[in-house]
């Protein structure tokens, strides 16, 4: 990684809810973040995770944030909507580092520059020098930022759509699979939102 100009870290955020989009992020540090302050996303309180939020936007050189809809998870399932997710995600802060003119241009020679690690086992379709690592989000900075972005990111789309929604209570469990999400998508069927293809009714 040494021999790279850049080092962005992708992770996402949303495999396992019953409800709403995937959301991915991709984000490179500066030499002198903080990175002392990061941790995986799902270690962080919600208070923790908003401070950090702003902290990475603020400071990154470049970040991306995308998501895949449920209509997508419905249609090429969930690791391909998140493989897509994350795709979305990275040529988003290529973009970025682009327009602050850190990359000439998202030209294969320019992209040569950059190596990523992914959270998982598979590698999104970017088009550079990239590893995916398990559990990375607990052991490289930019991986952190990545989840944190994610999660922060995704969980504020659900509050949305609970207000949307407000029988759903997504508010609460943003989609994840509890009890009363389930219970409420047996009592008067799925919302607008739901996932389709997971079963829902457990």
């Amino acid at each position: 990684m040494e021999n790279f100009k850049y080092v962005c870290g992708i992770d996402e955020a949303g495999r396992g809810p019953l409800a709403g989009p995937v959301t991915a992020a991709c984000v490179v540090l500066p030499g002198d973040f903080p990175v002392e302050l990061l941790n995986d996303s799902k270690k962080l309180s919600e208070k923790k995770r908003a401070a950090l939020e702003t902290l990475i936007k603020e400071k990154a050189l470049a970040y991306g944030i995308a998501e895949s809809s449920h209509t997508e998870i419905d249609e090429i399932n969930i690791l391909q909507a998140s493989l897509l997710a994350m795709q979305r995600a990275f040529n988003a802060m290529v973009q970025m580092l682009c327009e602050k003119g850190l990359l000439k241009s998202a030209e294969e020679s320019e992209l040569a520059n950059i190596f990523a690690i992914i959270d998982g086992t598979f590698v999104p379709q970017i088009g550079v020098n990239a590893k995916a690592e398990p559990k990375a989000d607990g052991k490289y900075p930019e991986v952190m930022a990545a989840s944190i972005l994610a999660k922060t990111c995704r969980d504020r789309k659900m509050c949305e759509y609970a207000k949307l929604y407000p029988e759903y209570g997504y508010e609460k469990h943003k989609g994840y699979p509890t009890k009363a999400h389930r219970e409420i998508c047996q009592k008067i069927g799925p919302s607008p939102i739901q996932r389709l293809s997971f079963d829902y009714k457990k």
